[in-house]
């Protein structure tokens, strides 16, 4: 991971403007693209059938492609780089109350927790969904409509505590986290 620090007048560092490319490319549309589309689901589910089906097929292609992207992207969007323990994701929750979690530089603990459980989550959201667009499966799985609606819900809770998280480790560690996964990059230290 190397920093780069943007020039001030005359070819001096700007101070204070030193930041580390941290999200790439491929994740930060990742992010937004599901963001967006969940959203759009959400809105549509009872109203827009034919509207719904196609942004959950674009569900689909976006949880695969973060799968392959887990196993082969650039350092930050690994798996293997922010997934942690249960004991750590509780231990920083835990100082995270206290404002006094510590500062990483990709996802942190819960963070990394959070995204593992959207993915889950959305999987599971987009199979039952596709199961309600196989006669024979609805049929067979009546329930399969509540568990599709719970799911949504579950999801949209989730989604709420993410963005509550990102507001509290930006206040805690004086940074837009959100700008970040816009600009792909934060400071270094």
């Amino acid at each position: 991971m190397t920093a780069t620090i943007e020039q001030g007048t005359a070819g001096k560092p700007a101070s204070g403007t030193a930041s580390v490319k941290v999200w790439d490319p491929l994740v930060r549309i990742f992010h937004w693209s599901l963001a967006i589309t969940f959203t759009a689901a959400y809105i549509t589910g009872d109203e827009w059938e034919k509207l719904h089906y196609i942004i959950g097929y674009i569900v689909i292609g976006l949880i695969a492609f973060r799968l392959v992207w887990g196993f082969i992207g650039p350092h930050h969007a690994r798996f293997w780089h922010f997934v942690y323990r249960p004991a750590t994701v509780f231990a920083f929750l835990r100082d995270s109350v206290s404002l006094k979690a510590k500062r990483y530089i990709g996802h942190n603990p819960a963070g990394g927790a959070m995204v593992i459980a959207l993915l889950v989550l959305l999987a599971l959201q987009t199979a039952t969904g596709y199961s309600m667009t196989v006669e024979s499966l609805d049929s067979a799985m009546p329930w399969l409509e509540d568990v599709h609606g719970a799911l949504a819900n579950v999801i949209l809770a989730l989604v709420i505590l993410h963005v509550i998280g990102v507001v509290v480790a930006s206040i805690e560690h004086k940074e837009n986290l959100a700008r970040s996964m816009v600009t792909g990059r934060k400071r270094p230290e």
